[in-house]
């Protein structure tokens, strides 16, 4: 029987699947393990390359017929809020990020479960339990933190910590050229504060002030209304057949 080590990679097609980005449309992933020594650098290498991380698995789409799903990263140094942006910045201008460890906690699942039913009820992460949560969380290899977002407090500007109800989250992977956004989640009753936009926004900041250059969103799908916003955030890159490419 052939063995494998944990430091080389082996990478697995998945079967064909209904494609949750576009009516009509089969999808299939290639996927990897990150595990092992040399995980947070197998980690940087794939996402550079298209990959997505979940948990210890790397994926990245593997269609036959179809190339809709783009990697796309913002240049952050080069990045500035059109008039939009600008508004949704003034509106949660209240708000706080506080970088803690990638632990889960029951007010986080609570948040994430009211998210998920209202956002996402017939996605793929409907059925998840606290267990499925804790492990979406902490299952990593790699250098991950998590950003819990609250209303400022008193205290805020000393502790950089937010006061009250937790509002928003974002599980976030941290490399050495940039943050890549591995996911985000927060309250569905406050549509008028697009606090998705924010946390991009947020990021961005973070990631400027970290001296990195890139922040990675993920995948682009044109003609999906999921995935369509992430073209806002210019000038960002967008990986094609000849490396990445500047758009904006």
């Amino acid at each position: 029987m052939t063995s494998h080590s944990r430091d080389t990679p082996q990478f697995y097609l998945t079967s064909p699947s209904a494609c949750p980005y576009l009516p009509g449309k089969e999808e299939r992933k290639v996927f990897t393990h990150i595990v092992g020594r040399r995980g947070r650098e197998l980690n940087e290498i794939l996402t550079q390359g298209g990959f997505r991380r979940s948990q210890t698995i790397a994926y990245r789409p593997a269609c036959d017929t179809c190339r809709a799903c783009v990697s796309v990263r913002v240049l952050v140094d080069e990045f500035a809020a059109s008039g939009n942006l600008k508004r949704v910045l003034k509106t949660n201008a209240d708000l706080i990020g506080n970088e803690i460890p990638n632990k889960p906690s029951s007010e986080q699942y609570s948040l994430f479960r009211r998210y998920v039913d209202a956002r996402h009820a017939d996605g793929g992460m409907a059925d998840m339990t606290v267990l499925d949560y804790s492990m979406m969380v902490e299952d990593s290899h790699v250098d991950t933190l998590l950003i819990e977002y609250r209303r400022r407090g008193i205290d805020s500007g000393i502790t950089g910590r937010g006061e009250g109800a937790l509002v928003a989250v974002a599980l976030t992977d941290v490399m050495s050229d940039g943050l890549s956004m591995v996911y985000s989640f927060y309250d569905p009753e406050r549509q008028d504060r697009s606090l998705g936009t924010f946390m991009i926004l947020d990021h961005i900041r973070r990631a400027k002030a970290m001296g990195l250059p890139y922040l990675y969103l993920g995948y682009w799908v044109e003609g999906s209304k999921k995935m369509g916003y992430k073209a806002r955030f210019t000038p960002q890159e967008r990986l094609g057949g000849h490396g990445w490419v500047r758009v904006g």
